[in-house]
């Protein structure tokens, strides 16, 4: 591995302090804030917290549905993933599951909720094909059927973008060394991914644990700590001191994640070349991933369909006849292009500042020796477990009477910053499966490191990079919980507007709002996608 030198070290110091800036500074605060009473400084509001049974049995809710959702959400991805890489699955089909499995991310989770309602619900779509509601939505199976849509995308990302990167020849040498099925599997791709399904199930479960959106909508009585932290800081009756003790406390999950993914370093393997040699065709394995790819998909298709139906009758569900009024009515809407035009704008820029921060993060923790790179770990756990309004909240208390306030940069800072572990744990497993002599041969050939990051290292990551911009740029189009605290009238984005239309129970505006959002992330990240796939049929004539 390559040596300490000053321009490792001049990279990590601009990474440094962005973090000390814009997450641990803020969230220092928001602790500060926590152990004040009054005018006092006491523990006094985590004894009342724990104290508290509403807030244990809202603890325990949160812990017992993320952690089923996490299983089967890293199941359903790694078979998908599996599907894609690792089958002779018709080429189309791939395509139908790659794109399929990651709608859901396309868009804002406020959304999931109201489509679960209209799918499952008294007046659902399915209820009325069935007769009767095939599940209770509310409670703890919406929040289940919520959390796997929401969290599957991102595992399926991590999943299919480590495995890209996994050695298929291992695959035909222990065929010829006539291994057993299930040793084959377990050596030449489960062993490989151990570190990844870790990664991956970690992440969910945080993701589950914290989000608002979907107990907002589904959650019924099953009270969760997302709900709770709602209720403190935004409720009839604010409570800043005790939510402020809740965020601290919704840490736990990352302290232990950051624990286990220590553990599962160990586990990561590194090949010299990645091969694509082709697979042997297996009829019954080809099938049964075939089944199972296009149920999911099938799946995901019709509980979204709703989004569509909806916005397009005069009146559901009593009147289905078509109609483009909702359109045209939300189409009137005044201002509506100026806050389409700053969601654009943040997009991009928050896609573009933070692949250059998790491209750098993660090859200065790889790639090099340097001190203190372990602590980016550290931060890309801390930055997915801190729920979205508790940093918005920060920012907006830490931030408030500067020149920052309800800036573009500030929301850009906040997306980059709430949304850095995917990019980053993309990179990271990336970068961690390439040779690691790299360096050393570049060093050997006088080149220096910066050349080798640039001539060698970036264009064999460039499908991740590619990754990588596509997630930060559809997740600043739908994000929604922090950013509603730091947008002003000028900088108001289309996911704040339906967050605002929610209160005015419009939820056929919130689906066309929720279908531009859409077609808008969907042209991103096809065009991610085809610029990735031409780069890599351009490599491989070369």
């Amino acid at each position: 591995m390559l040596k300490t030198n000053k321009m490792v070290k001049i990279l990590f110091i601009p990474v440094a302090f962005f973090f000390l800036f814009f997450l641990i500074v803020p969230l220092l605060y928001m602790f500060w804030q926590s152990l004040k009473k009054g005018n006092s400084i006491t523990l006094q509001n985590y004894v009342e917290a724990l104290q508290s049974v509403e807030i244990r049995e809202a603890f325990l809710n949160s812990f017992q549905v993320s952690f089923v959702a996490a299983i089967i959400t890293t199941c359903l991805a790694f078979a998908l993933a599996y599907a894609l890489h690792f089958t002779m699955m018709n080429r189309h089909v791939k395509k139908l599951v790659h794109v399929g499995i990651t709608l859901p991310m396309l868009l804002p989770t406020i959304t999931y909720g109201f489509v679960l309602i209209y799918t499952f619900g008294n007046q659902g779509i399915i209820t009325k094909l069935v007769g009767q509601p095939i599940v209770t939505i509310y409670g703890f199976n919406g929040l289940l059927i919520g959390y796997v849509l929401y969290t599957l995308p991102v595992a399926f990302i991590l999943m299919q973008n480590s495995m890209q990167y996994i050695d298929k020849r291992f695959l035909l040498v222990s065929m010829l060394m006539h291994d057993r099925p299930s040793r084959r599997f377990y050596h030449t791709v489960l062993r490989p991914m151990l570190g990844t399904i870790g990664g991956a199930f970690i992440l969910t479960f945080i993701l589950s644990f914290t989000d608002f959106g979907i107990p907002a909508s589904v959650g019924g009585s099953y009270k969760v700590i997302a709900t709770e932290l709602y209720q403190a800081m935004l409720g009839s009756i604010v409570r800043f001191e005790q939510g402020s003790v809740i965020s601290v406390l919704m840490l736990v999950p990352a302290v232990l994640g950051i624990v286990i993914l220590s553990l599962l370093d160990r586990f990561n393997f590194q090949y010299k070349h990645a091969s694509q040699s082709e697979l042997v065709v297996h009829r019954l394995r080809d099938s049964t991933f075939t089944v199972l790819s296009l149920l999911c998909v099938s799946s995901i298709f019709i509980i979204f369909s709703t989004m569509f139906i909806v916005p397009f009758t005069k009146g559901y569900p009593y009147d289905f006849s078509f109609t483009l009024e909702h359109i045209r009515n939300v189409l009137a809407e005044k201002n509506l292009t100026r806050v389409y035009l700053n969601s654009l704008i943040v997009a991009f820029f928050t896609a573009v500042l933070g692949v250059c921060i998790a491209f750098v993060s993660a090859l200065l923790n790889v790639r090099t020796p340097l001190k203190g790179r372990k602590t980016i770990d550290i931060m890309s756990m801390v930055t997915n477990t801190v729920p979205g309004m508790v940093l918005g909240l920060s920012y907006l208390f830490f931030f408030n009477g500067s020149s920052l306030k309800g800036t573009f940069f500030i929301i850009i800072a906040y997306t980059v910053v709430h949304f850095f572990t995917t990019p980053y744990l993309m990179a990271k497993n990336s970068l961690q499966k390439m040779d690691p002599t790299w360096e050393v041969t570049g060093e050997l050939l006088k080149d220096s490191w910066i050349q080798t990051v640039v001539r060698v290292i970036l264009p064999n990551i460039r499908p991740t990079i590619f990754q990588m911009f596509s997630y930060y740029f559809l997740n600043a189009m739908v994000t929604v919980s922090g950013v509603i605290f730091l947008v002003s009238t000028k900088t108001m984005l289309v996911s704040t507007r339906i967050k605002e239309l929610q209160h005015f129970a419009k939820y056929t505006d919130i689906f066309v709002l929720s279908i531009f959002i859409l077609c808008t992330n969907l042209i991103v990240k096809l065009g991610c996608d085809y610029i990735t796939t031409t780069k890599e049929k351009v490599k491989e004539m070369e």
